[in-house]
Parts: C-alpha cells; sequence; structure tokens
C-alpha cells in the first residue's frame, strides 16, 4: 500500500517571494494558467491565437515579455544561455516533499494522466492546497525562480527552493510551474502560433514579427516591439541558435525531376550532426538541430572557424573523419554526452565541419536571397582545398555543390557519395530562400540504400545472457502525424548498440521509468531517446495499435541530434508498407 509521508512545510529564506498586490490582471500566474487551459480546449489555429491575443492585452510590457517566452515553451530567451537543470526526477521529488505522497504514488499517476504538471494538479487539489493557499505567484515572481534555479548549484538546494516556492502554491499554479520548468506546456501550441497571435492581436505584417523574433533570438522582446509597432530596423543578433531549414524525402527520380527546375544543386548527404556555426569577432558557438549549443564537444572547429575573415551564421555538418576518409557515424557518438572531450579522445574521433548554406555575412542578413546567391557568398568565405593541406582545410571545409540538369546522372551520383561513406545524396532548388523551421520540397533528400525510420523509445526491457544486467531491449514508436503527437508503437529491437551505449542508457531509463512490471524487468520509460531503425520490411500487424510491425529490425544508432517532434510519422511506415505491398503480418517480430 502506497506510504505518505509528513508534508516538508520549512521554507527557504532566499525563495523569490509574491505579494498578493501584485495578483492583478494577466500579470498573475493564475491568469496566464487560466489562458493556456482556455488554449488546450480548442483544437482550432484561430481560436487559440484569438485566446492568446485578448490575454497579451490584459498585459504590461514586462508581463508580456514574460508570458509570450513562457507560451513559447522558454524559461530564458534564446539568446540566454542560461538552463534551470531542473528535471521530472527532481519536481517528482519535491511534490512528494511537498504533498506528503510517496513517490510509489505519484509513479503510477504519471503513467495515467502523462503530462508532469497535470500530476501535480491532482495531487495538490486532493491534498487541498487550494483551501490553505490562495492565488499568490506572479510571472515576475516565476521568473525570479527560474533565474535562482539556474545560479544554484547542487541538487538539494534546488530541491528545497522549489519546495518552498510549490508549498505556496495553488493547485493550478502548480501545475502551470511544473509546465513552465519542463519547458513543455503541452497545450497545442507552438512558437509559430504565439508569432501569429502578436501579430493578429497588434495588427502586424505575420512575416515582420516572425523575422523580429529569428533575428533577436526573443520571442519576449518580439511581443514588446509588436506592440509598439517597432520592428523595422532591427539587425540580427549572434549566438542564438536559428531553427534549421529542413529537407523532405524525395520518392524516386521522377519525383526529383517533377519537382526540381531545369538544373538544380546535387550535393553529399553527410552522415553526422546537422550544426549551425556563430562567429563574431573571433567568439565561436556551435548549435545542433535541437538548439543545443555543443562548442565544448568540438574544440578543434573553434579555430579554424575564428579564423574567418567576417562575421558569420554557416549551415553545415560535423562529421568524423580523418584526412580524406569519412569516418562511421559509430565513432562520432563516442563524443556526444560528453561534458569533456579529452586528448585521447580528439585524436581518436577526429571530425570536421562541413559547411553548405551561409545565413549571415559581411552584416547581410542572406535567408531571402536565392540559394545561389548565398552558396556564391560561402564559397568566397570558405576556402575549400585537398584535406590535408592544411589545418583551416582539414578542419573547416566546404560541401561540393555539383549543378545538374539530367536526372538520370543521380544513379551513379548516389553511389559515389556512398562510396564516399556518406548517407547519399541532397537535391536543392538554387532559387531557394531559407525558411528556418520549414520543410518543403525545394530541399529534397535521397536515401535509398537502407530503408530507415527514426523512432522514440517507450519501453525497455532486461536482456538475456551476458545482458541480463541491462536494460537492452526496446519497444519504440513513431508520431500519428505531424500534427498529432501521439505515439505509436511499430516495433521492438535489441541488437546495434555497444555494450558501453547499453550501460549508460540503462541507467537513464532507469532514472526516467514511468512505471515498473514484472519486479522491474518491463519498464515504460519517458519517451525521449531518439533511435534510427532498419528493418526488412513493414508488414500488417494486430500486435501493435499503429497497425503495423517492422520485420527483423535494428538499430543504426542514436540520435542525439533530433527531438521527438522530429521522429519518423505513421503516414511514413504506411508508404513504406505499401512499398512492400502491404505484407500479413505472417511471421513473428524478433
Amino acid at each position: 500500500m502506497p506510504r505518505t509521508k509528513k508534508p516538508n512545510t520549512e521554507r527557504s529564506p532566499v525563495a523569490p517571494e509574491s505579494s498578493p498586490d501584485d495578483n492583478v490582471a494577466g500579470g498573475a500566474l493564475a491568469s496566464f494558467a487560466r489562458a493556456a487551459e482556455a488554449v488546450a480546449a480548442t483544437t482550432k489555429k484561430l481560436e487559440k491565437a484569438a485566446l492568446l491575443g485578448a490575454y497579451f492585452h490584459t498585459l504590461d510590457d514586462a508581463d508580456l515579455v514574460r508570458a509570450a517566452r513562457y507560451f513559447a515553451g522558454h524559461q530564458f530567451a534564446l539568446n540566454d544561455a542560461r538552463t534551470t537543470n531542473v528535471g521530472t526526477n527532481l519536481l517528482r521529488d519535491v511534490l512528494s516533499d511537498v504533498t506528503g505522497l510517496d513517490t510509489e504514488n505519484l509513479r503510477p499517476r504519471y503513467v495515467r494522466l502523462g503530462d508532469s504538471g497535470e500530476v501535480a494538479y491532482e495531487v495538490f487539489s486532493e491534498a487541498g492546497r487550494d483551501e490553505v493557499n490562495q492565488p499568490a505567484f506572479t510571472l515576475a515572481a516565476v521568473e525570479s525562480l527560474v533565474a535562482l534555479l539556474s545560479d544554484t548549484r547542487g541538487t538539494k538546494n534546488k530541491r528545497a527552493l522549489l519546495a518552498d516556492a510549490f508549498a505556496r502554491s495553488t493547485a493550478l499554479e502548480a501545475k502551470y510551474l511544473v509546465k513552465l520548468l519542463v519547458g513543455d506546456l503541452r497545450i497545442g501550441l507552438k512558437e509559430g502560433l504565439v508569432e501569429d497571435a502578436l501579430a493578429r492581436a497588434f495588427e502586424r505584417q505575420l512575416s515582420d514579427v516572425a523575422r523580429v523574433n529569428m533575428l533577436t533570438g526573443d520571442i519576449g522582446e518580439t511581443a514588446a516591439r509588436a506592440r509598439r509597432g517597432d520592428l523595422a530596423g532591427v539587425s540580427m543578433r549572434l549566438f542564438h541558435p536559428i531553427k534549421f531549414m529542413l529537407a523532405t524525402a524525395g520518392e524516386d527520380l521522377a519525383d526529383i525531376a517533377r519537382t526540381m527546375p531545369g538544373e538544380f544543386y546535387v550535393e553529399d548527404k553527410f552522415d553526422g550532426i546537422r550544426a549551425q556555426a556563430h562567429v563574431e569577432r573571433g567568439r565561436v558557438a556551435l548549435y545542433t538541430r535541437t538548439l543545443d549549443e555543443v562548442t565544448h564537444r568540438f574544440p578543434e572547429l573553434v579555430a579554424p572557424l575564428a579564423a574567418l575573415q567576417t562575421d558569420a551564421i554557416m549551415d553545415g555538418e560535423i562529421v568524423p573523419a580523418r584526412g580524406a576518409e569519412i569516418l562511421p557515424f559509430a565513432e562520432l557518438q563516442k563524443r556526444l554526452g560528453r561534458k569533456t572531450v579529452g586528448d585521447e579522445l580528439l585524436a581518436s574521433t577526429p571530425v570536421v565541419f562541413i559547411a553548405y548554406d551561409l545565413l549571415y555575412a559581411h552584416g547581410r542578413v542572406m535567408f531571402d536571397e536565392p540559394l545561389a546567391l548565398r552558396r556564391a557568398a560561402l564559397e568566397s568565405l570558405v576556402t575549400s582545398s585537398e584535406p590535408g593541406a592544411g589545418d583551416m582545410a582539414a578542419t573547416l571545409r566546404l560541401s561540393e555543390a555539383k549543378r545538374v540538369s539530367d536526372v538520370a546522372l543521380l544513379d551513379a551520383e548516389f553511389d559515389a557519395a556512398r562510396g564516399r561513406g556518406n548517407e547519399g545524396l541532397m537535391i536543392k532548388d538554387p532559387r531557394s530562400s531559407y525558411k528556418p523551421g520549414k520543410r518543403g520540397r525545394e530541399w529534397l533528400k535521397l536515401k535509398r540504400a537502407l530503408a530507415t525510420l527514426d523512432v522514440v523509445v517507450t519501453a525497455v526491457e532486461v536482456g538475456h545472457g551476458k545482458r541480463r544486467n541491462l536494460l537492452s531491449d526496446y519497444t519504440f514508436a513513431v508520431r500519428r502525424s505531424a500534427d498529432d503527437a501521439e505515439l505509436l508503437n511499430v516495433g521492438k529491437a535489441y541488437s546495434g548498440l555497444t555494450d558501453v551505449e547499453l550501460a549508460e542508457l540503462t541507467e537513464w531509463f532507469r532514472a526516467h521509468t514511468l512505471q515498473e512490471f514484472a519486479h522491474g524487468r518491463v519498464r515504460t520509460v519517458e519517451p525521449r531517446i531518439i533511435l534510427e531503425v532498419t528493418f526488412d520490411r513493414v508488414q500488417v500487424s494486430k500486435r501493435h495499435k499503429s497497425g503495423y510491425a517492422l520485420r527483423f529490425p535494428r538499430i543504426l544508432r542514436l540520435r542525439d541530434d533530433k527531438s521527438v517532434d522530429e521522429i519518423d510519422t505513421l503516414e511514413t511506415v504506411s508508404k513504406l508498407a505499401d512499398a512492400n505491398g502491404g505484407g500479413n503480418d505472417t511471421e513473428p517480430e524478433p
């Protein structure tokens, strides 16, 4: 039977205070929460935007800045590198401290509700916190709290700070404090819709709002500027990640011929980590597709990038390479997740940065310029020569972009790219502008050598034999659709990762378990670990809710560079099944 602990009622002397006098209009966290609840209650984008706009009009400038950031899922502006380092385990412990409920009581609630904020609301309601506390938190107090958490070192100190804050919260405030600290409101809202709501609320052009947000890296400042009508003349600010333009999978050569103009670019599709390099007056930062900074993991790239003759933002790929030889992606994985990279790892797993697009240089923002002009500017900035000709040539390289007018030549180009150790081909329209965060058909990717899917792990199981002490068997899922985040299982794999990787993942899965079965041998886990899997075929199956199962799946690699929003969808699985002839589920899935 679940145990109940005595609630922790001690207060931290450094916790931010909220005065009831501050609890006015939209500046109260409770008002923010009610607006969020209304947004969550509708699936219609125009209604969501209207609800946000009405709420924004109730705020003063300072609270408008805070609210826009929070609705976009940011604790800080993107140009602010601070983090709170507050995870779901710490929040679960704090909820236990404040409510007196043992974590054994909380864990099944996470499984049933699937949302940390909903769990907080339920347990705070049951504990009668609304009878003890009055709504008193303001958005300013939330801002102070996340700043204090960023400055506070040590789990024990963070736990005390959080316990004090939650001890003064109502159920609704606790719900949204948790959501804000996790960084995911889960109310059917993305940053683009916040931009749209700001444009509608303050009668501005959406393109102007989106552009200022992209240039500044701060949706909060953008909101204040939109209200004032101050969206013109904003300069690019470096050192905040800009969303990457994405490519669509090309179906076949006929699809490419239909889509591309008479002449198009063909580049190798590199098997590395997509990266964005920011350079300004010798300072360098590298960001991944998940908008995380990874400069410290690739110190050998700093000097050649810093040597560029201008401030710049380049799009490219970090690829493991020794001279002209492209190394397997598995070599690069050795450096992912490391806080420090020692000399031995630098020597054993060298990397290069291969630039293939230029977004900003010489004080000029280039997103709206055609790729042909961006490419010409990139070629003048990055001198490409044979690997080994010098430090600059060895670590900072320019991709080769061939102009091709006959799709029949792509078969040979594809084979040549595979022979160089790369994944396949990128096909790009020379007229294309750079569209941050957008996936269109102006860029196509061709990967025909293996059928692969990007999936997320939803459950794990203890292995057998020498892996009997490891969580090594992974059930994985795809999204229902690009707009529907429901996860649908499509298979289970247990091969492809090294024992070292499995050991590290075992510790992670134990720390992020949602529910245990069979005395801990089987666990449902937080869906955050992304895998790339290959398989023999897709077959129709009643085994999974998705209606499909992968035959003989095998893990190719971990995808630390991707988020759950970027995994494949049921539509992709269905197309692969159709390509297989829609095979029946006649063979057991391994």
